[in-house]
């Protein structure tokens, strides 16, 4: 049998020096050491900076680097563990100290989101933010929209701000009778106000979570979480469940 022009193709030179600089990161730097800069690495190494570059990217989408504002590039921490799927379906905030509400407010949720909730494009609904840390440092940001036939207990007029109105909103939303809960997870890149709440730099991979909370009737919530892609592994087991492990178990890298 010939060889196929798969098996010719050879490895790129990025993909090399990422190799080299994955061996590095393990026998010279420790967690949160500053690298040098891009110009010293490429002489050190004898690349272009445009291949450093592709080299260190591909190693911050795989968690051992992070890129911060004002800091530069660090050795970044062990993944850490973070449960997304359960077995058990649960409302948002229902028990959960993970996350922590952030504020609420009314607003005309993107078209998609409406067309997922079954409303009017130009419907109003709550939005309820919430942030998740781990290990103090922020992992993940979560924006959930809630219609207001959802939550028919909280009327306009006495529904509170900020945190409280968050609280709120969470609360109501637990009265109704859960039915199902479907999760999505897709790659995505940080948004200027996602970068912000994470710590990333505009652009960082990130994994969105989509979650459609249902009654039997209806869409009764759907959240957009947003994690940081350089902290999370996640493994699928025949249960559905979704987890991110830390340490060693985020593995063979």
């Amino acid at each position: 049998m010939g060889t196929t022009q798969l098996e010719a193709v050879q490895e790129p030179k990025y993909w090399h020096l990422r190799t080299v600089l994955s061996e590095a990161l393990d026998s010279e730097f420790s967690v949160g050491e500053i690298l040098p800069n891009e110009r010293d690495l490429a002489a050190r190494f004898g690349v272009a900076r445009a291949t450093l570059r592709q080299a260190l990217e591909q190693l911050e989408l795989e968690g051992r680097l992070q890129r911060r504002r004002g800091v530069g590039t660090t050795v970044a921490p062990p993944r850490v563990g973070v449960v997304v799927g359960t077995r058990r379906h649960a409302w948002p905030g229902a028990a959960d100290a993970a996350w922590q509400p952030v504020d609420s407010t009314r607003a005309t949720p993107p078209p998609a989101v409406a067309e997922a909730l079954g409303t009017g494009r130009d419907e109003p609904v709550h939005t309820v933010r919430r942030s998740r840390v781990s290990q103090d440092q922020p992992v993940a940001a979560e924006l959930l929209y809630v219609p207001a036939s959802s939550v028919p207990g909280l009327t306009t007029s006495d529904a509170p701000s900020g945190e409280a109105g968050a609280r709120a909103v969470l609360r109501e939303l637990r009265r109704l009778t859960l039915a199902r809960q479907e999760s999505a997870v897709e790659l995505g890149s940080a948004r200027t106000e996602e970068a912000r709440e994470l710590d990333r730099l505009p652009g960082a991979p990130v994994l969105v979570v989509t979650t459609r909370y249902a009654t039997e009737s209806a869409t009764a919530a759907l959240s957009v979480a947003t994690y940081r892609a350089d902290t999370c592994r996640l493994t699928f087991g025949d249960a559905g469940d979704v987890e991110f492990h830390e340490g060693a178990a985020a593995g063979a890298r």
